[in-house]
């Protein structure tokens, strides 16, 4: 039977990709789920796995071309003589016995971490070797950049190997463990297997992605110069343009050593390695400081007729609704609104080009216990109080259990900081790079206000906006912020749009 591999869905707004690699060729036999090839669009890579398990017939979109969504990519030939999983792998003469009742050795491994994302520390195992597992039961826990990922288990048995311990990397492919399947799998685990030989370290054998090769041809680049973050070290345009933008380097200062510490203060001190995510926050936070030109500016709003409109409504609303009416829609409506009047706080710098969103993609930072996230709620220029309450809660509650996909804290144009909700009075957020411009709210406090010469006491919140500095001048952050104010201050602007 000829099955038809096609584009698969490359994310909201794109609609085009190239064909980067192929890694499999006509006649090839591939198993269910094994990658293909790669595209890359504007902003991500998107691997395009096999569909089922047969024989790779026709390529149809070579490498280097351009293809549409849906478009197709190849043929593929199934049927019974398939290859099997390239992770299955025939037992030499001399192996173990099989485990009792028949019951097959199934290798777990690591799932699908997302676009972009090669590797994963294995962060905590549920199950030892020996122990009886369900099928879909919980077996471990894996923590990339931005999400932890549970793996289950493939089929009910006996655990009989972990090859992947806790805190060690393991990349996009890697086996993570062996189960003896069915339900007479034997309880005694089996005898560990000689370690596979790793893999030879070896120069990249892959190409680099097409845009990416442009680009360095256009600048003069050496590509050698540029460190690539695709597949298998592959340079992608990103690349290129972090590359093009990275400042000269200087002579690192030597880091410091640490003071002395006295024997007895040492002994009660804890080191704890600092995890994949706390990691890439750090990371990103100080790049962001290197990279853009942070300022902050503030300003302050009288929350008073906010706070009345929810207090009349908030229980009409969550009962029309079913879903409770905070202050982060309001919050959202009045920068989106403000967004559109400095479009400058809205854009990215790619390059040496400014690129205007004509939409807002609103990030809503939330602090979980792995640290600090930022969900994406796209469009949200487009949807109505409800929408907006409803989409903030549903991803809170995703980001504290860690459930987020990479797909969903990624393309962000805007973002909303909180600190309020911990008791922050003021602060400068830090960027969320690319992006030029984060709203800092703050703790809601009564403070002596002039009101039309009387001394009376007000709700206030400070209000802060960090934006970059070379494409945002301080007269459209100004703009920006009294935007916010005049909304939050007056809500009705929000319904009639002003």
């Amino acid at each position: 039977m000829t099955i038809e591999v096609r584009v698969p869905t490359l994310g909201e707004s794109v609609t085009e990709a190239t064909v980067a690699t192929w890694f499999k060729k006509p006649g090839d036999a591939v198993a269910i789920d094994e990658m293909l090839c790669e595209l890359e669009t504007d902003k991500v890579t998107v691997e395009v796995p096999a569909p089922s398990a047969g024989v790779l017939g026709e390529i149809v979109a070579g490498e280097g071309e351009t293809v549409g969504v849906d478009a197709l990519l190849a043929t593929l030939q199934a049927g019974e003589g398939a290859a099997p999983a390239p992770a299955a792998k025939a037992a030499p003469a001399e192996a173990a016995p099989a485990p009792a009742a028949g019951g097959a050795s199934v290798d777990v491994m690591v799932p699908t971490l997302g676009e972009s994302v090669t590797e994963a520390t294995v962060s905590t195992w549920f199950k030892a070797v020996g122990d009886t597992v369900a099928q879909d039961e919980m077996l471990c826990e894996l923590e990339t950049d931005k999400v932890s990922v549970e793996v289950p288990a493939p089929v009910a048995g006996v655990l009989t190997e972990i090859a992947a311990p806790e805190g060690s990397t393991v990349d996009a492919t890697a086996k993570l463990a062996v189960i003896a399947a069915g339900e007479g799998a034997a309880a005694v685990p089996a005898p560990a297997a000689a370690p596979a030989a790793a893999a030879p370290a070896s120069a990249k054998d892959v190409a680099d992605a097409p845009s990416a090769r442009k680009l360095m041809a256009e600048k003069g680049m050496d590509p050698a110069a540029v460190q690539g973050s695709g597949r298998d070290g592959r340079v992608m345009k990103e690349d290129v343009i972090a590359a093009l933008n990275k400042p000269a380097a200087k002579p690192a200062a030597p880091a410091a050593p640490r003071a002395p510490v006295p024997a007895e203060d040492a002994a009660r001190e804890e080191r704890i390695k600092m995890t994949r995510l706390r990691a890439t926050i750090a990371r990103r936070l100080k790049d962001a400081q290197n990279n853009a030109a942070i300022l902050t500016t503030y300003n302050e709003v009288d929350m008073t007729e906010t706070m009345a409109l929810r207090s009349q409504y908030k229980d009409e609303f969550e009962k029309r609704h079913g879903v409770r009416l905070g202050f982060m829609s309001f919050f959202t409506k009045a920068c989106c609104a403000a967004l559109k009047e400095v479009p400058e706080v809205n854009a990215e710098i790619d390059g040496d080009e400014i690129v205007y969103k004509n939409f807002v993609h609103m990030g809503i930072a939330a602090g979980t216990p792995q640290g600090l996230v930022v969900p994406v709620i796209r469009d949200a220029d487009q949807m109505g109080f409800a929408e907006i309450e409803a989409a903030i809660a549903e991803k809170g509650r995703r980001a504290r259990d860690g459930k987020l996909s990479m797909a969903e804290m990624q393309g962000g144009t805007f973002t909303i900081s909180n600190g309020g909700v911990y008791g922050s009075l003021m602060s400068s957020p830090i960027l969320n790079p690319p992006q030029s411009g984060i709203l800092g709210m703050h703790k809601i406090q009564q403070r002596p206000m002039v009101i039309n010469g009387e001394i009376v006491a007000r709700p206030m919140m400070y209000l802060a906006l960090s934006y970059d500095h070379r494409i945002v001048d301080g007269k459209g952050a100004v703009t920006f912020l009294v935007k916010v104010k005049e909304a939050l201050e007056d809500p009705r602007r929000l319904l009639m749009d002003l």
